[in-house]
């Protein structure tokens, strides 16, 4: 069937809307020191290094998955490279050099993949180049990526460059795997560790690309995707493009519980107050409507041990900042609390572990939650 006017329009639309759309977690790269989230004492560190002349001819940056370790090094080589370096010590984004960069023409850095490059002559191709000087800007950069996956006679071939490189070549390796590179190739570089990004820190940016995208979310629903995350902000934006394709413009709580497969606070808050009530019988058949919406036993009992600790924690107000939600739960978390009192908390996290331990190993699984269930349901009963 041939195809109408307006047809031939709408699939023109949608072919340019798939042609536009750039994930977050490249259209919000940093490309700046400062916009780097949750990495402070390292930026400042890199910063100071360059406005004191102090530059090492190799570094190594190791860290989890998703916190900004190849994205700190193209920073770095950028801003080394930069002819008009701002007070501040960022990249002017203006001259010849930070322009070739940011069109990706730039021959002073260098990228190498050491997962898919990792032979002897792949190291040797690189040690050839790094001879060659920069034509514009100071220094040339290679950045080598998961540097743990080169051989072991890749990592000999490269000893001698990484130590005596040319003056004007600067090696950043990348690594989410540091326990894996020979002590030969750690003592010749200077070792950054990355840390894993704080919830709050990775809620706040979610809240910023969220601002930045037109799309209304709550705070609860962004708390969410960071706990999800696990302190990866790359895995954190993947997971908002998830569910800014499920919900739209507007993302809620609800909508991220959904589809995320996570198991609502709601049942936690009212599986205490059941325990503090010693309703068994109660108790019991909220673990079965947790069960009938799809949720295994063992993700409810490392659930229910977490939130246990997140009600301890909200008992002593030193403690408090431990507590990794916000908003309207924080209220119900310092609620919560004050009808607990330690001897239950204590007594019921001791039973929720057990179960956590066994679970595996245990024949009839939902028997086994059910009698930690009914354990800590008769915890008060016993003081009683």
């Amino acid at each position: 069937m041939p195809l109408g006017q307006n047809d031939y329009i709408w699939a023109f639309n949608e072919e340019s809307f798939m042609e536009n759309f750039i994930v977050s977690a490249r259209k919000y790269r940093p490309d700046t020191f400062q916009t780097v989230v949750g990495q402070a004492s390292i930026t400042s560190t890199l910063k100071n290094a360059i406005k004191n002349s102090q530059l090492a001819h190799a570094y190594l940056f190791c860290g989890p998955r998703g916190v900004g370790k190849t994205t700190c090094a193209r920073i770095f080589a950028k801003t080394i490279n930069c002819q008009n370096l701002s007070a501040e010590i960022e990249s002017c984004n203006e001259c010849e050099s930070c322009k070739a960069f940011d069109g990706n023409r730039s021959y002073n850095i260098h990228e190498l993949d050491a997962a898919s490059n990792n032979s002897v002559d792949d190291i040797r191709n690189l040690t050839d180049q790094v001879r060659i000087p920069p034509q514009i800007g100071k220094y040339s950069v290679y950045i080598i990526d998961e540097v743990h996956m080169l051989s072991s006679s890749a990592f000999n071939a490269f000893l001698k460059t990484l130590e005596e490189p040319p003056h004007h070549a600067i090696f950043i390796l990348a690594t989410t795997e540091k326990h894996k590179i020979i002590p030969t190739i750690l003592s010749r570089c200077q070792i950054f560790d990355f840390n894993r990004i704080k919830i709050s820190d990775i809620a706040s940016h979610l809240l910023h690309v969220a601002k930045s995208e037109s799309v209304v979310a709550e705070s609860e629903a962004l708390n969410v995707i960071a706990q999800k995350a696990d302190g990866a902000m790359r895995d954190a934006l993947s997971i908002f493009d998830q569910i800014v394709s499920f919900s739209g413009r507007n993302i809620s709580y609800k909508d991220v519980i959904s589809n995320l497969n996570v198991l609502d606070y709601d049942y936690y808050f009212r599986l205490i107050d059941l325990f503090l009530k010693n309703d068994v019988s109660g108790s019991l058949l909220l673990f079965n409507e947790i069960l009938d919406h799809g949720f295994e036993g063992h993700h409810f009992i490392t659930g229910l041990s977490s939130h246990f600790r997140d009600v301890m924690v909200c008992k002593d107000p030193v403690t408090i900042q431990l507590l990794e939600v916000g908003g309207e739960i924080k209220e119900k978390y310092k609620i919560q609390a004050t009808r607990c009192d330690n001897d239950f908390l204590i007594g019921a996290l001791q039973i929720a572990n057990e179960c956590d331990l066994q679970y595996k190993a245990s024949q009839n699984k939902r028997l086994l939650v059910e009698l930690a269930i009914i354990k800590i349901s008769q915890l008060t009963l016993k003081k009683k």
